[in-house]
């Protein structure tokens, strides 16, 4: 009997009438070709739109300008930001539109469109990937001047954001904070054909000196902190926050993957690791201890698709190596998911300091010698605008 069952199998298999058994949702698909990404920021309106109150119709003209630039170079993927500071570039009934397309938070485009409807069927009709890119805890960034918006999460949930500094942030201990971010993620998965969720390096933000020059400003987290040691919580403040992150990542991971287990969730951290598990001759700023990111531990536990740490250095940087650094994740990564670094490639600039397109073109060589299979610039206007003629380079190397 076994040998006729494994007889029939082999020839439906054969045959091709039955596809192959999906994945499980924690293994990352194996790419069909060279991830060549770049992201689009929006925030400050680094990349798109290119100044805020442009008229819908040249919105839209951007739109179409930067993918058909994207497809000439050779890029396969865009990762846009939609979400900067809990508000959205596309249409949503959770949070108010953005204030970098209008000037004004909340107010919807005139005549009305879909930015991200828009970017995803521009991308898909040139064969490019569309990752939809959230800010996962930040509610209001610096370069913000219109008020907020009735509708935004500073003024329905007062209670989970706090101030600091020159931002507003939602507090990784409040569950309620936690739970906005992830209806936001599962909110666009359900409703638009993304390939990829993505979030970027800002879990607890990034210190901020204190005005007394006495070290860092301490987040203020006290209350829920304080709620979290009434409810019999045992852990040390540092590893309670770091736990907050982790859990929000595990479930973005497992609900992106319940909604659609095609779609892949992404994660772009600092570029350096745990200071006890660097390599010695690795220093500098620590994400674990500052940020309260435990990126070894999320890519061991394979609650990402693919990680992208942000190398945002020269090869030959003394204490931070482009090729050592990235021997170092892809080391860490036990579950085999995907590693593709993020080159920053802005520093290509008019300045004297500028990076030269040879550092860039060097990066990807070495992301390719090492077995990466893929590497994302940030950010698209250094290659849109053909800084230093680095566009051209890249495309005879994409060829």
């Amino acid at each position: 009997m076994r040998a006729i069952l494994a007889a029939v199998a082999a020839a439906i298999a054969l045959s091709g009438c039955v596809s192959a058994p999906p994945r499980p949702y924690a293994v990352a698909p194996p790419p069909v070709r060279e991830f060549r990404g770049a992201w689009v920021a929006s925030v400050a309106n680094i990349d798109w739109p290119s100044r805020p109150g442009l008229t819908a119709a040249a919105q839209q003209e951007e739109i179409v300008r930067i993918v058909e630039r994207a497809q000439a170079i050779g890029l396969n993927a865009l990762i846009v930001q939609v979400r900067p500071a809990a508000d959205a570039l596309y249409a949503s009934a959770l949070e108010p539109w953005s204030e970098y397309l209008s000037g004004e938070q909340g107010k919807a485009p005139e005549p009305w469109y879909d930015p991200l409807a828009l970017w995803i069927t521009e991308a898909h009709r040139r064969g490019i990937e569309l990752h939809a890119w959230f800010n996962p805890y930040r509610a209001r960034h610096p370069s913000s001047r219109s008020p907020l918006a009735p509708g935004h999460v500073a003024n329905t949930m007062p209670g989970a954001v706090k101030a600091y500094g020159d931002y507003l942030w939602l507090d990784p201990g409040e569950e309620e904070a936690a739970q906005r971010t992830l209806d936001v993620i599962v909110d666009v998965v359900r409703r638009y054909d993304v390939d990829g969720i993505h979030i970027d390096d800002y879990f607890y933000p990034y210190p901020i000196a204190a005005p007394d020059g006495g070290g860092d400003l301490d987040f203020p987290d006290e209350p829920s902190w304080a709620k979290y040691r009434l409810s019999g919580g045992s852990l040390p403040r540092e590893d309670w926050r770091r736990a907050n992150v982790d859990a929000l990542i595990e479930r973005i991971h497992a609900a992106v993957h319940r909604e659609k287990p095609r779609v892949l969730f992404g994660v772009s951290p600092f570029g350096l690791g745990r200071p006890d598990l660097r390599p010695p001759a690795i220093a500098g700023f620590s994400p674990y201890d500052k940020l309260h990111a435990d990126v070894e531990l999320w890519l061991a536990r394979g609650w990402l698709d693919y990680l992208a740490p942000q190398l945002y250095w020269p090869i030959d940087a003394p204490a931070q190596p482009f090729g050592p650094l990235l021997d170092y994740w892809t080391a860490a990564n036990t579950a085999g998911q995907h590693v593709w670094p993020g080159l920053f490639t802005s520093r290509i600039d008019a300045s004297d300091a500028s990076w030269t397109p040879q550092e860039i073109a060097g990066q990807v060589a070495i992301a390719r010698r090492l077995g990466a299979g893929g590497h994302i610039h940030f950010s698209l206007s250094a290659i849109a605008q053909d800084r230093r003629g680095i566009a051209g380079l890249l495309h005879e190397m994409y060829s």
